[in-house]
């Protein structure tokens, strides 16, 4: 299980984050919404020990988080990688960092969960479309069978159709692996579709903390009304079954 206890980040005399708590389990998400410059990437650097917690502890099962490997899958996907390398040799990196022999029936299976030809992994990023380039980008996370993912914003870069094909995929991946899944994203029908719980972010503080579709019927704040009601004006908002 994650847990985010009390922390607090301070940049330049800010505080961007300020008393943020919450817990994660095994196969559950949780998604984490709010407006832009709310403190939602900065809460993925907190969690992944790329930036220093001023107050709080943040764990894995009662242990450092680095202890588990969590694996990020970042918001721009042909930006994630070495563009100079191959795709196939950019996967390599996680097996190689943590010193594992690569599965070769396991990335088989994930390649075809997650629909990438294998002769895709020759190409350079340059050379895929940004939805192919996701993809792998979600193979490389789950290459080395993390427990715990997160992903910053994993559908801002795609295209509407991509968007609902990609979010299928790695709810169907979730199910497969039995990782906890923590989604930071902007896109309330995303969030409400595809997570367990939803925690709203706002001015580096967690407003508002509930399980995804009692949030979706009821908000208990005002904020966390305003962010649901301006997500069913756009249409954005629809549970998925």
């Amino acid at each position: 299980m994650l847990k985010v206890e009390n922390i607090s980040v301070r940049r330049g005399g800010a505080t961007t984050l300020k008393d943020v708590s919450f817990s994660l389990a095994a196969e559950r998400t949780l998604a984490v919404v709010g407006e832009s410059g709310a403190g939602k990437s900065t809460l993925i650097g907190a969690i992944l020990g790329l930036v220093r917690c001023a107050s709080g502890r943040v764990s894995w099962n009662d242990e450092p988080v680095g202890k588990c490997r969590p694996a990020l899958v970042m918001q721009e996907p042909r930006a994630a990688f070495n563009p100079r390398l191959s795709l196939c040799r950019s996967l390599m990196e996680p097996i190689m960092a943590q010193k594992l022999v690569m599965d070769a029936s396991r990335l088989d299976r994930l390649c075809q969960s997650l629909e990438v030809h294998l002769d895709l992994l020759d190409r350079r990023p340059d050379q895929v479309s940004i939805g192919q380039a996701q993809r792998v980008g979600i193979l490389r996370a789950l290459i080395a069978a993390p427990p715990l993912v997160l992903f910053d914003e994993p559908l801002s870069a795609l295209d509407a159709v991509t968007q609902k094909h990609t979010a299928r995929l790695i709810a169907d991946m979730q199910a497969q692996e039995g990782f906890a899944a923590l989604i930071v994203t902007h896109d309330l029908g995303y969030a409400a579709a595809f997570a367990d719980e939803i925690a709203v972010l706002r001015a580096g503080q967690i407003e508002e903390f509930a399980a995804a579709q009692a949030f979706v019927e009821e908000p208990q704040t005002d904020y966390g009304r305003t962010l649901r009601d301006a997500a069913f004006a756009l249409g954005a908002l629809e549970r998925v079954a």
